[in-house]
């Protein structure tokens, strides 16, 4: 039985963009379950509202925006109205991303690069920037970037993902030394197979589909050779992730910044 660390975050409140997937709603009912206020932004409306509907079992207020993180303008503005209706803002989840194309590099097509790297590279820099300069005017707080096994050791067929995690881990790393002066800590959380659910059938799918000699053309097969890989031998879970993200927010990390919790099964 897994044991579930509690934290105590009455009286914060968290912004998690991409709030409408699996990993952003996972998290915000993480932190709703220890009585943390919710800002969910996501470009996904509809999905986010459902999302909000659901954490509203939890008693705590919820909040939600319809942000394009590859925006500035927009994610400058959803800080500015998030802390008028929240008076302020603790903890920064910057998790909105696009896993991307599976393909060879000679194969990769070239707008789908562009895409992932706007989104998970620029849109990453857009959060992270209105955080830092959010939670500096509160006098601190924490930031969590959603980085990942693939930033760390690079899969076949990702190049664009696996390049944009690359650099998530990069800046988490240079935005911790910039902002630990004004008492905000930047960590990353790196998982690597997490499921079930849309993203990881979408990546067993698309592996089989790419062809190469790592992986089988049965998408079927291709789950049981990427679970064989993990020595642990099973997918990590969506609270598994949470609770990572809690822990990195927590006062039990309060002396830990610059750093990528790396959730590889024992990789």
């Amino acid at each position: 039985m897994m044991v579930i660390a509690t934290y105590n975050f009455r009286g914060k409140t968290i912004l998690i963009t991409g709030g409408a997937g699996d990993i952003g709603k996972a998290t915000a009912r993480r932190f709703a379950e220890n009585g943390a206020e919710i800002v969910l932004t996501d470009i996904n409306e509809a999905k986010m509202a459902e999302v909000a509907e659901e954490l509203k079992a939890y008693g705590t207020p919820i909040h939600t925006f319809c942000c394009d993180v590859t925006q500035a303008k927009e994610v400058k503005q959803v800080f500015t109205e998030a802390v008028k209706q929240v008076k302020r803002v603790d903890y920064v989840f910057n998790n909105a991303g696009y896993q991307g194309a599976f393909a060879k590099i000679f194969e990769y097509p070239d707008n789908d690069f562009r895409k992932v790297i706007d989104i998970n590279v620029v849109g990453v820099f857009n959060v992270l920037k209105a955080a830092a300069q959010c939670l500096r005017e509160a006098g601190g707080g924490a930031i969590v970037n959603m980085a990942s096994h693939a930033g760390v050791d690079g899969p076949p067929n990702m190049l664009a993902y696996a390049a944009s995690k690359f650099a998530v881990i990069g800046m988490t790393e240079t935005a911790a030394k910039d902002l630990a002066p004004d008492k905000i800590r930047v960590n990353a959380l790196s998982p690597s197979l997490i499921g079930p659910g849309m993203m990881w059938t979408r990546q067993t799918e698309l592996q089989a589909q790419a062809g190469s000699q790592y992986f089988d053309s049965d998408p079927k097969v291709v789950e049981q050779q990427m679970i064989d890989s993990v020595p642990m031998r099973r997918l990590g879970s969506l609270a598994e992730v949470a609770n990572g993200v809690a822990f990195l927010m927590s006062d039990e990390a309060s002396y830990i910044t610059g750093f990528n919790l790396d959730i590889t099964g024992g990789q």
